[in-house]
C-alpha cells in the first residue's frame, strides 16, 4: 500500500494567540521548529521532539502540529500499532493508529486537539485507512486539568468526534480493565468489507462476545 501524504493547515485564532495547524509535516521540517518544554506527557520534550521527527519519517507516519510563529504547541501523531499490541497482530497496512495527542497548558480549552484531527482528515488518502485510538485513564493529565476520569473521558469521546472516530467494544484485556478505557475508531469510505471483518477479528479474540 502506498501510503499517499497531502499537506493541509488551518489557522486558529485562540485568546493566546493565532496558532497554525498544519500537517503531515516532513522530518526536516519539524526538526527546524522549536519543541514547546511543556510537551512532556509520554517523555521528556527533547525525547518526544525526537519521536516526531522519527515518526515524520515513516512511509505510513504522519505528525500534525500546532504551530505558535515557530515553536510547536500541540501535536497528533499516526502510525502503525506498537508490534506488541493485538492491533498489530492482522499485519493490516490500511491500519494505523493516532498514538498521542498533546497541547502545551496555555492552549488548552481553545479547540486545538479538535482542529488538528479536523486537519488530519482534510487529506483524502484518510478515507483509506482503518484508524484507531486506545485511550487509558492512566495516560490523562487529570490533575493537570482538574477533572475526574468520567469528565475527562467525555471530553476526549468529544474531541475524538471531532475527527470521526467514534467508540468500539472490544475485549482487548487492558482496554477491558478499567471502565473508564476504551477503544475508538474511524473507518474511511475506502476502507474495504474485508478489512472491516479483519478489524473485527481484532476487537474480539473471545468470538462468543462479537
Amino acid at each position: 500500500m502506498k501510503h499517499h501524504k497531502t499537506y493541509h493547515a488551518k489557522e486558529l485564532h485562540t485568546g493566546e494567540g493565532t496558532l497554525l495547524i498544519e500537517g503531515p509535516i516532513s522530518p526536516d521540517k519539524l526538526a527546524e521548529y522549536e519543541f514547546h518544554a511543556e510537551l512532556t506527557a509520554f517523555r521528556p520534550s527533547e525525547k518526544q521532539h525526537e519521536a516526531l521527527i522519527e515518526i515524520a519519517g515513516l512511509p505510513e507516519g504522519r505528525i500534525i502540529i500546532a504551530r505558535f510563529h515557530h515553536t510547536i504547541v500541540g501535536y497528533v501523531t499516526y502510525v502503525y500499532p506498537d508490534p506488541l499490541e493485538r492491533w498489530s497482530e492482522g499485519n493490516m497496512e490500511n491500519l494505523i493508529e493516532l498514538g498521542a495527542i498533546e497541547v502545551v497548558p496555555r492552549f488548552r480549552g481553545h479547540s486545538v486537539g479538535k482542529t488538528l484531527l479536523e486537519v488530519s482528515m482534510m487529506d483524502q488518502q484518510m478515507e483509506k485507512y482503518i484508524i484507531i485510538t486506545t485511550e487509558y485513564y492512566w495516560h490523562w493529565d487529570l490533575k493537570g486539568t482538574n477533572k475526574d476520569v468520567w469528565e475527562y473521558r467525555k471530553m476526549m469521546e468529544k474531541m475524538m468526534n471531532a475527527g470521526g472516530l467514534v467508540w468500539f467494544a472490544t475485549d482487548d484485556p487492558e482496554i477491558s480493565s478499567h471502565p473508564a478505557n476504551c477503544l475508538m475508531a474511524r473507518i474511511g469510505k475506502e476502507v474495504s468489507q474485508e478489512s472491516i471483518e479483519r478489524f473485527d477479528r481484532l476487537r474480539f479474540h473471545n468470538r462468543f462476545m462479537y
